[in-house]
Order: C-alpha cells, then sequence, then structure tokens
C-alpha cells in the first residue's frame, strides 16, 4: 500500500502523481509487497524531525526513514518519506525547472534511501539513472 499525506496548505500537491511515481518505483525495484508513507509537511514538521532523529536544528528538503521489516500481519513496510515542499520550492527556484519536478526528484532520492543507498555508496548515479527512466520529459540541467 502506498500512502501520501499532505499535512501542509502552502503548496498544491498532485498526490496521484506522486502514488504513480512510488508504484514505478516498487515495481522497478522489485518490492512488489512493500508499504510506504510518503508525506509532504510544513517547515516547522521537518525542522523537528530533523533535530530528533539528525541533530540539525533546520528543516530539510527531504528525510527517509527506513523501516525495512515485516510487520505483525505479514506485510512488508518499507519506510517513510518526508519532504518540505517549501524547501523544494527553495531549491527549485535555482533550478531550471518546476516544484512539481522537484517534488518527483525528492521522492525518488527519499526512496533511494529507503532501499540502503547513501550518498557516497552510488545514490547519485542510482539516482539520476531513475530519473530518465521514470520521469516523463526529464534531461539533466
Amino acid at each position: 500500500m502506498i500512502e501520501i499525506i499532505n499535512n501542509q496548505k502552502r503548496f498544491w500537491i498532485r498526490k496521484n502523481n506522486f502514488r504513480e511515481i512510488v508504484a514505478k518505483l516498487i515495481e522497478h525495484y522489485n518490492v512488489k509487497s512493500a508499504e510506504i508513507t510518503l508525506a509532504f509537511v510544513p517547515n516547522r514538521e521537518i525542522k523537528k524531525l530533523n533535530r530528533r532523529f539528525l541533530n540539525k536544528d533546520k528543516p530539510t528538503d527531504v528525510l527517509s526513514f527506513p523501516v525495512g521489516e515485516k510487520a505483525a500481519d505479514g506485510r512488508f513496510y518499507l519506510g517513510d518519506i518526508i519532504i518540505s515542499p517549501q524547501i523544494a520550492f527553495q531549491n527549485c527556484r535555482r533550478k531550471s525547472y518546476g516544484l512539481e519536478r522537484e517534488l518527483e526528484i525528492l521522492t525518488i532520492h527519499g526512496f533511494l534511501h529507503l532501499l540502503g543507498y547513501e550518498h557516497d555508496q552510488g545514490l547519485e548515479e542510482e539516482e539520476e539513472k531513475i530519473r530518465k527512466l521514470l520521469l516523463r520529459d526529464y534531461h539533466e540541467h
């Protein structure tokens, strides 16, 4: 099951688009029975999470919380991805594409962290490959 939560009101989120991207990622990486939550939150919420779990007292664009375990009901819970659309908006203003594309990229980034990819261990290369594969009209900027 893919759960998309929008707990912020500042930016419009097309939930079905993100459900489709996560579904494609699940299929591509063959974790078909995976349960995942993707949440869009305000800065204050992601800042609290960043402080609590990473000891960084500032908001960030994306956090991933891998679980990677079967629950008592037998379902495989991959984990949670938390995104701040406000930080994503600040990011995309410096780039040549819009907010939705930045949110898509952050979704992919967060998903790869759930699978165990790290920044110094091939995350960027895998992310670029998946962007080209999954995102319509994607080209590196």
